[in-house]
């Protein structure tokens, strides 16, 4: 095989790059200034005024630098140029909206600091500066007047972490590239990704009045690091009794009496549900102990046993829904999100299901387990999975060119992780994570165990990384040249 990049080109590019690190790294603070949580609900429309204001903000940007934008109600924006060729591009998504904080911040989620050599604040990993990086490609692309076959198109949606509404509202309207990918995961070439269910399982009976709250985690996407139980006495605890109850307690689970009430909270350790090998599932954690503890009735005991069942392995393997296949791996089930309505519990499940599943006999199982728990079943959504084929020629384009850059030999990857390409046509994602180790990497100094990563507390971006990355990205849009969008020689 030859060389599958100019080496000329490359060092023009990586030169254009290091001149504008400065440059970029202020314009990925200014979107991780703006607390972009989807909020369906809120008043202003249609995700919240947080993504209304970080679209605004990245369309401005890429007019700043000599781009034709777009703003599609406020679900998606696009940059690029006017009067696009969609039968001709190339379509680079990436979202804004970003996930809840959680707990346990050591810095200010949106306040960016650059600390070590990161960028840290909610979203500046997951996924602004990515996006950042998407433009200066396309800036790079265009300044030193590379010769790309192909036009390329920004595209940057507000409700990626919560379903992505945004773009089901967006393919519904709107012409699409003919090519999409998604720099939303990690190198080389993800062809494909599980399906995604979520659902609820409710309790069929209330908790006793003794219980007055009962809550843990803050989104479906993310392992809870925290849950909390509530109870409410008629007699004043003694510190004897809170002692013989903390006693009985694992050691990430604190209890506290106050006002004739018993305060009993659980810690984890948030990860990825997607990915939650290492993480520590708070709810789990609560509903596990309070069981094992002489605290409450029998009955609440017996609803909290369902939960403390449900969640005590991340693959289904309990529930009796495990799975795998050789394309995609293991099916992951995680309980995410924990709230009492009407005095009873609701238990939102996350789950990653393997590309040959098949999604009604998973929902099967799930009834079934449930009612047999005196649960029920409530689905939420059911994402199917994406798949591009491994065989096309962009997979072993792209795949080479990064190898080669890097010194690699990664392979073509399926992920659990859920992307904007389950949603469009002809599409993959491609970076711009799994970069390699750097020499001076300063992360396990700088992030304590269970911080720094994408959803995790203290989000942090390797500038150095990133910058490195997206020299990869401007090439690979050089290497696509060799391409038309059905596999064949251009």
């Amino acid at each position: 095989m030859g060389k599958m990049y100019d080496g000329e080109i490359y060092e023009k590019v990586s030169q254009w790059f290091d001149g504008h690190r400065e440059e970029m790294t202020e314009d990925i603070k200014r979107l991780v200034r703006i607390p972009s949580i989807s909020d369906p609900d809120a008043e202003q429309g249609p995700f919240g005024q947080g993504c209304r204001d970080v679209l605004d903000e990245m369309l401005a940007m890429g007019r700043k630098y000599g781009f034709h934008t777009e703003n599609r109600e406020y679900y998606v924006g696009s940059i690029g140029v006017e009067n696009q060729d969609w039968s001709n591009t190339i379509g680079l998504w990436n979202h804004l909206d970003v996930v809840p904080l959680g707990e346990g911040w050591d810095y200010e989620p949106f306040e960016p600091v650059v600390k070590d050599g990161y960028l840290i604040g909610r979203g500046a990993q997951d996924n602004k500066g990515p996006a950042v990086a998407m433009l200066y490609v396309m800036r790079c692309i265009r300044e030193l007047g590379l010769p790309a076959a192909h036009e390329l198109c920004l595209f940057a949606g507000c409700d990626e972490e919560r379903g992505m509404s945004d773009l089901e509202y967006y393919t519904s309207k709107y012409p699409l590239p003919a090519l999409s990918m998604i720099a939303d995961c990690g190198f080389p070439v993800c062809y494909g990704e599980k399906g995604i269910l979520e659902g609820t399982a409710v309790s069929g009976r209330a908790f006793s009045d003794e219980v007055l709250e009962l809550y843990g985690g803050s989104a479906g996407n993310i392992i809870p690091d925290r849950a909390v139980l509530v109870v409410g006495k008629r007699t004043e605890v003694s510190e004897g009794q809170l002692a013989a109850l903390q006693a009985s307690l694992p050691e990430c689970v604190k209890a506290e009496a106050r006002d004739g009430k018993i305060r009993v909270t659980a810690y984890g350790t948030s990860r990825h549900s997607a990915f939650p090998e290492g993480s520590v599932n708070a709810v789990h954690e609560l509903s596990a102990a309070m069981c094992g503890a002489k605290l409450l009735e029998d009955g609440d005991r017996k609803l909290l046993q369902f939960i403390a069942d449900a969640t005590s392995d991340y693959y289904g393997e309990n529930i009796g829904i495990s799975y795998s296949d050789e394309v995609s791996g293991r099916l992951t089930c995680a309980g995410t999100v924990l709230r009492l309505q009407g005095h009873r519990a609701r238990l939102q499940f996350n789950i990653r299901y393997s590309i040959t599943a098949d999604a009604g006999k998973l929902e099967a199982g799930l009834e079934e387990y449930c009612g047999r728990g005196g649960y029920k079943w409530e689905l939420i959504r059911n994402s199917a999975p994406n798949y591009f084929p491994k065989d096309r020629k962009e997979v072993g384009l792209l795949t080479d060119l990064f190898n080669e850059i890097t010194g690699c030999t990664a392979e073509p990857y399926v992920m659990g992780g859920g992307t904007y390409a389950r949603k469009l046509p002809n599409a993959f994602g491609y970076g711009i994570g799994s970069m390699p180790e750097r020499e001076g990497d300063m992360a396990g100094v700088l992030f304590r165990k269970g911080h720094g990563g994408a959803h995790e507390p203290d989000e942090g971006l390797d500038l150095e990384k990133l910058i490195s990355a997206a020299k990869i990205y401007t090439m690979a849009m050089l290497a696509l040249n060799e391409c038309d969008f059905n596999g064949e020689e251009a």
